[in-house]
């Protein structure tokens, strides 16, 4: 009981003591003639434009960082691209190359077999021409078989190099919808920036004609 008494005395002295602060407070506001209310009310103004103008100019250099950074993104992203397309073209000349090759090997085939044909029924299956021609048919069958091996490695480097392209350029199209978009933020950022100066030059011209004021008032 006795503990208790003393909380609610506690309490009732903090109520008091922070009702007689606030009754203070607004005394002392009361107290003031209107141009030092108005000096008041001004140098508030100011302040807050100041911090407005501050948090409006670190918003406007982070978008001119993220500017910067997707700049350099869209380079990288650009000369990769580049980079990827001549890796195609050189692609598409070995691979022409390599069936132009192969198209050749193919003829070499097909000119064995009936040269290998007409020495077998001219000399026989033994002869010295025969084993020839076979020899001959052996190696051009060796190297178009090889051809075709580089026509399929060709081919896999193509469709590799043809997804990366396409994916660089999904990431510079990337690139050019958030630059556009930091720009319009940088912009903004901006437009704030000066409509804040204009607040703040405002606040000054207020603020020195309250103190003129006030100062008149006060040689009256």
């Amino acid at each position: 009981m006795f503990s208790s008494k003393w909380i609610v005395r506690g309490v009732l002295s903090f109520v008091l003591s922070g009702t007689l602060a606030l009754a203070g407070q607004a005394a002392q506001t009361q107290d003031l003639t209107p141009q030092q209310q108005d000096i008041q009310r001004d140098k508030k103004d100011f302040s807050q434009d100041n911090r407005d103008l501050s948090h409006e100019r670190a918003d406007r250099n982070a978008d001119q960082g993220d500017i910067n950074h997707d700049k350099t993104d869209l380079h990288k992203h650009r000369a990769d691209r580049n980079q990827d397309q001549r890796d195609i073209n050189h692609d598409r000349r070995d691979l022409n190359k390599d069936r132009a090759e192969r198209n050749q090997d193919q003829r070499d085939i097909n000119r064995d077999k009936n040269k290998l044909a007409r020495d077998d029924q001219k000399y026989g299956d033994n002869s010295q021409q025969a084993k020839a021609d076979r020899k001959d048919l052996r190696t051009d069958r060796t190297d178009r078989n090889h051809d075709q091996r580089d026509i399929n490695h060709d081919r896999r480097d193509l469709n590799k190099d043809r997804a990366d392209r396409n994916q660089d350029q999904r990431d510079i199209n990337h690139d050019k919808r958030d630059l556009n978009h930091d720009h319009a933020d940088r912009n903004a950022d901006q437009r704030d920036i000066n409509h804040d100066k204009k607040d703040l030059r405002h606040d000054r011209k207020d603020l020195r004609q309250d103190r003129k004021a006030a100062a008149r008032a006060k040689h009256r």
